[in-house]
């Protein structure tokens, strides 16, 4: 596919969309971005265009899609909330997939998540799936991909391991804690989604990093690299979600939901696949040892400051 043309980025004031638009436009090329934060500071100034998405104007949405060659697809909610629900998600989304198919649009590259069934109780999970059948039966060439868990500069996972080590006694994992995660560098995500926005082939890719953590072992290590290495104790699920409740009331966050921990020790965090990325988590860690975790990142406080920028943890 010739990757000239416009490309758009769902959400390039956030996290993973605003390293594919990073990437996009060291490459020169045109991008606009669809996003629901309007007001957020906007880090490329007048390189990128911000448009509403519009979910509920489908010929709005479609208008601001033509003349696009490619969409990068990375718009998603991580909980339920009173304000956004996973259902809200997939409903939007395929709004999204539709409204490029009438715009013309070439070309889809969508992020998914790994292990995603229809049948899985976990809306996270089964909303992904859905999202996969529907672009598949578009017609839209496309390209799927499935990270686990991503870390970067502006992470949530990755950083509040570190800050719990940082502030709490004893680190607590869900049961026995050897269930897997397989982090892959956001960059490597945008690199590998750039790639793919330039094949024709539809194709479905295990987007994971080159290092395998069990849960217990990710705290370890962590812990081991910023030097607050404490015991990690085995707590049973209904506690450590309790435990993860109240600390979200205090830092006025969900830090963790009942589904998030049913995925973790489900091992729907890990996959037998070659990695997709290069950067290892340990080096990275390493070369932020001194300020990761130092404050909390909030998930909610993204969400619902709409005007604030994404800051680097």
């Amino acid at each position: 596919m010739n990757n000239a043309g416009l490309h758009a980025v769902t959400g390039a004031f956030g996290y993973s969309g605003k390293y594919i638009a990073q990437r996009l436009l060291a490459e020169g090329q045109s991008v606009i971005t669809l996003t629901n934060s309007l007001h957020r500071k906007n880090p490329f100034g007048d390189q990128v265009r911000a448009v509403p998405f519009n979910f509920d104007n489908p010929a709005k949405l479609a208008e601001s899609l033509r003349g696009v060659s490619v969409l990068y697809n990375t718009y998603w909610v991580r909980f339920n909330h009173r304000t956004f629900t996973h259902a809200d998600a997939v409903r939007n989304t395929e709004t999204l997939f539709q409204a490029a198919q009438a715009a013309g649009v070439s070309r889809i590259v969508h992020v998914s998540i790994t292990n995603p069934s229809e049948d899985s109780p976990l809306e996270y999970f089964s909303g992904k799936a859905r999202l996969e059948r529907v672009l598949r039966e578009s017609g839209v060439s496309h390209a799927i991909l499935r990270p686990t868990v991503l870390f970067g500069k502006e992470d949530i996972l990755v950083n509040n391991i570190a800050w719990a080590l940082r502030h709490l006694p004893v680190f607590g994992v869900f049961g026995d804690g050897q269930y897997k995660l397989q982090p892959i560098y956001v960059d490597d995500l945008a690199q590998l989604a750039i790639e793919q926005g330039r094949q024709t082939n539809n194709v479905t890719i295990e987007a994971i990093g080159p290092e395998t953590f069990t849960y217990r072992g990710l705290a370890e290590t962590i812990g081991a690299i910023i030097d607050k290495r404490r015991p990690i104790v085995s707590v049973p699920p209904g506690l450590g979600y309790a435990v993860g409740w109240v600390i979200g009331k205090l830092v006025r966050d969900v830090m963790i939901t009942r589904e998030e921990i049913r995925g973790l020790m489900g091992n729907l965090l890990c996959v037998d696949a070659p990695p997709a990325g290069a950067t290892k988590l340990t080096d990275w860690a390493r070369e932020r040892a001194a300020s990761l975790g130092l404050h909390y990142a909030s998930e909610l406080a993204r969400r619902q400051d709409r005007a604030a920028e994404y800051k680097s943890n």
